[in-house]
């Protein structure tokens, strides 16, 4: 529920043509955003912060199918000023709450569309809205982020042996970031966003999209070596044939020559440009959920986040036991006893439940029971949520939808989408909306970003897109996951949660770890892994171990099945980008602090005044003297918090820190 404090309409309303006006303006609530609107043949705008451009383009625009565009000689109408002050409630967020303040120029045109800036102090976004009667074909969009100068940027580019741009289309959305100027990115690769580009004095801007509905994803890319960045994005699908991963995909052989069909008075994908002065507020921003879509669920009580016992990383393990471990009902009710003496809510099936090579959901191996599992894990308050191949669910999607929730299922892991052309994204809320119907959660993996969907159907619970710690069982130290993992949170987790799936039990120093597919292992340090259940947004969360090492390490287990998942509140009190952050969340009377650094020893003095007043204990994980050799060395400790609430804290080389604090 929005609860509005101020709304002032109508600050300016023009109605003279497009020709008598040249420019107009719109600026953050505290001032130091500017938005300058330059109007002639073409829209074009400028960013400024503190009156120095950092950002700009000269035109954007949507050209249409019956010759008609968005942008290009259109004639103004009317323009509006608006300041909102308001709050959000977020559901199974980051916070409980949302101050959602910003300044709004609404640009009425007479060629059927509006175009709306809005001005946050954290950042701009703008969105073409159509205002017409009739639907209507969209033929190319043109969006570009122009900067002063040739700077460096974080480039998440699309991974694929592909070389062309059509071919880089189907993807995993999952990539470590090269770092370079941006006049040497690779004019024959594109990149997803979210991207941050690093301007002068500290500053950066954070490139993203929100509120993505029926529309294809923004794809970015630099084809001339400028010091520009250019939109890109896939057409809509002609022909499409079964195929990929065990005939679990939908593959497009071609397209059509258009990116979208529009319904009348469709709103468009906002481009966003977050602004920063500091890597930590980059880390704790939240305009893509607060421009996202309003959730259209009415009833949200019986979405229950949550911690989930994952059998696939561990490859179905467990020791000591008397029958042969796999997809077989002895090893899920092995893990649903797990989950129930841990307090965990989830057990997932992952790939293998279901007869492959069939794409059908309905055709269940024979040594898995359903039903028995179900009515085990109820017994043991434990629910099932299953992992689905993307063709097999879409072809059956409400027939499935329906069966398993009447069976007891919870939520299904939707898998192997790869793509996002308007086709894709489509599907992704159909498969919301329909999963709502039946109560059930929603995992999208292989999938794009997430873009506000999860706010709109907060049964989406969580999202892939991110370079997880599934990469650890197949390759060695030339993956650099402790340093993508002090990255990706000002980056990608700028976008919304991150199914990562942490908890290794087994952990590795940088000349130690190599990739194992039976008994994988983490890069960095023990403590590490528990603190990425504090700095990791994922309100379904993944314990990726076998139970026999958790239960081998219960102390550690402790600690993590006692985390929440989703918060009351979150502050992030340090970071600069690849090198360390550290964040603090609270639950109820409770806080929860992790910090991660790189491959580098670091010492951090922490400011806890965010804790106030009262007498305060703390409960520490950190890592051991050895832990620089020996990545699993850790040490705990209970604690007073100092009355001048200063803690220092030291971490190994890819290490962590992880503590929990209560109130006396």
């Amino acid at each position: 529920m929005k609860q509005k404090i101020l709304h002032l309409f109508l600050l300016m309303f023009l109605t003279i043509p497009v020709i008598a006006q040249k420019r107009l303006g719109v600026s953050s609530p505290d001032g130091r955003l500017q938005v300058a609107v330059l109007l002639t043949d073409s829209i074009g705008y400028q960013l400024l912060h503190d009156g120095k451009l950092i950002l700009s383009a000269d035109a954007i625009a949507m050209k249409l199918g019956n010759g008609n565009a968005f942008g290009i000689k259109s004639q103004l109408k009317q323009a509006k000023t608006t300041l909102v002050k308001e709050k959000i409630d977020a559901h199974f967020y980051k916070r409980s709450q949302i101050n959602d303040e910003y300044s709004e120029l609404t640009l009425d045109f007479k060629q059927d569309f509006k175009l709306i800036f809005r001005v946050y102090n954290e950042g701009m976004a703008y969105r073409f809205v159509s205002s017409g009667k009739k639907d209507f074909i969209v033929n190319e969009e043109l969006a570009s982020f122009q900067f002063p100068k040739d700077y460096k940027a974080y480039i998440p580019y699309v991974k694929t042996k592909e070389k062309t741009l059509e071919g880089q289309y189907f993807n995993s959305f999952e990539n470590t970031y090269d770092y370079s100027l941006l006049s040497e990115m690779n004019s024959n690769k594109l990149a997803f966003s979210p991207m941050v580009v690093e301007l002068d004095g500290g500053k950066k801007v954070c490139l993203a999209e929100a509120d993505l509905q029926s529309y294809p994803g923004m794809y970015l890319y630099n084809p001339d070596g400028k010091t520009a960045l250019e939109a890109n994005f896939a057409a809509y699908p002609k022909y499409t044939k079964q195929g990929g991963h065990n005939q679990l995909q939908q593959m497009v052989t071609s397209r059509q020559p258009f990116l979208a069909k529009s319904k009348a008075q469709t709103k468009f994908p906002w481009r966003i440009a977050i602004v920063t002065t500091t890597d930590k507020a980059l880390a704790d921003n939240d305009m893509v959920y607060k421009l996202a879509e309003p959730s259209r669920l009415k009833d949200v009580s019986w979405i229950k986040p949550g911690k989930v016992a994952w059998e696939w990383w561990n490859n179905w393990g467990l020791s000591k036991v008397d029958f042969v471990t796999g997809v077989n009902n002895q090893t899920y009710k092995a893990y649903i006893d797990f989950a129930s003496k841990n307090g965990i809510e989830y057990v997932i099936l992952d790939e293998g439940w279901a007869v492959n090579l069939k794409a059908s959901l309905f055709e269940v191996v024979p040594e898995i029971n359903l039903k028995e599992l179900v009515a085990y894990g109820k017994s043991k308050n434990v629910d099932l949520i299953l992992w689905a191949g993307y063709y097999a669910f879409e072809r059956d999607l409400e027939k499935v939808c329906k069966h398993y929730s009447q069976l007891g299922i919870k939520g299904f892991k939707i898998d192997f989408m790869d793509r996002d052309d308007q086709e894709m994204v489509d599907f992704h809320y159909r498969a919301a909306e329909i999963a709502a119907k039946y109560k059930l959660l929603v995992d999208f993996h292989g999938t794009y970003k997430p873009t506000g969907l999860n706010r709109t159907f907060p049964n989406v619970i969580n999202y892939e897109a991110v370079n997880g710690l599934e990469q650890m069982k197949w390759t060695g130290p030339e993956m650099d996951m402790v340093t993508y993992d002090v990255t990706m949170p000002f980056i990608r987790m700028v976008a919304g949660p991150v199914d990562y799936t942490q908890g290794a039990m087994r952990n590795a120093t940088k000349r130690s770890h190599r990739g194992i597919n039976d008994e994988p292992m983490s890069q960095g340090t023990r403590c590490r892994q528990l603190a990425e259940y504090v700095v990791f947004e994922s309100p379904l969360n993944m314990l990726c171990d076998r139970p026999d090492n958790y239960e081998r390490e219960q102390e550690c287990t402790d600690f993590i099945s006692a985390i929440p998942t989703v918060w009351d509140n979150t502050i992030v009190l340090n970071g600069e980008i690849g090198q360390y952050i550290t964040t603090a969340r609270k639950k109820g009377d409770t806080w929860y602090l992790g910090s991660l650094t790189n491959w580098d020893t670091r010492k951090l003095e922490l400011d806890l005044g965010f804790l106030g007043t009262g007498d305060y204990v703390a409960e520490i994980y950190q890592d051991g003297v050895n832990a620089n050799k020996i990545a699993s060395d850790y040490r705990k400790d209970r604690i007073s918090i100092p009355v001048n609430r200063k803690l220092s804290i030291t971490m190994a080389q890819g290490g962590g820190f992880a503590m929990k604090i209560i109130k006396k």
